[in-house]
This record gives C-alpha cells, structure tokens and sequence, in this order.
C-alpha cells in the first residue's frame, strides 16, 4: 500500500510540500492515550485502518476533489509504512501491543 499511493500521489502532480506537510497527521491521534489506554487505542485504530481513506479516496473520486484524494492517498502511504514499521492496530493494553507484535522498548 505504501508503494501504490506513492506512486498514485506522484502521478496526480500534488505538491510534494503538501505530502511531507501532511504525512503525520494521522499520528495526532495518538493523543487520545490522553484519555487513557481503552479511548487511545480506539481512537488511533479508528484513524489508522485503511477504512475512513478508502471511503475518503471514493468521495473525492466521484466529487473530482483532487486535494481529497491527495489526502486520501497521503494517509494511506502512512498507514502502509507504520505496517512496514511494525505499528499495527492497538490493544487496550497499551501504545506497544500492537495486532502486528510488541513494539518498543523491551520488546526482545
């Protein structure tokens, strides 16, 4: 996934600023841990699958929103690369228990 929306991104002619402006922003919700362990995971899985982009991707497809659809694929390529990282979705247990394994410090 990482590789096809940045490949999709770079034949739309979108701004590359506009990519590298944008392509944490996903992470945000990772303040919802703020709210505790339970409201942090939910809110950071409910931004960090490949759902709310693809819906996103498909309005800005049948509404010609080509800035939608930048911010459709920028959020994917996210996405795609916190998989290659390790970062899945997350349990309740904590930011480090992740679908895809452990991750973080002790982690051995």
């Amino acid at each position: 996934m990482a590789v096809v929306s940045a490949v999709l991104y770079a034949r739309m002619g979108t701004s590359w600023w506009l990519f590298a402006a944008l392509w944490l922003a996903p992470d945000l919700s990772m303040l919802g841990y703020l709210a505790g362990p339970c409201w942090g995971a939910r809110i950071y899985n409910a931004i960090h699958t490949y759902v709310t982009p693809a819906a996103l991707a498909l309005c800005a497809l049948l509404l010609h929103a080509n800035v939608a659809l930048a911010m459709a694929l920028i959020w994917a390529n996210h996405i795609g690369i916190d998989r290659l990282l390790g970062y899945g979705l997350k349990y309740a247990d904590g930011f480090g228990y992740t679908h895809l394994g452990r991750v973080g410090k002790g982690t051995a």
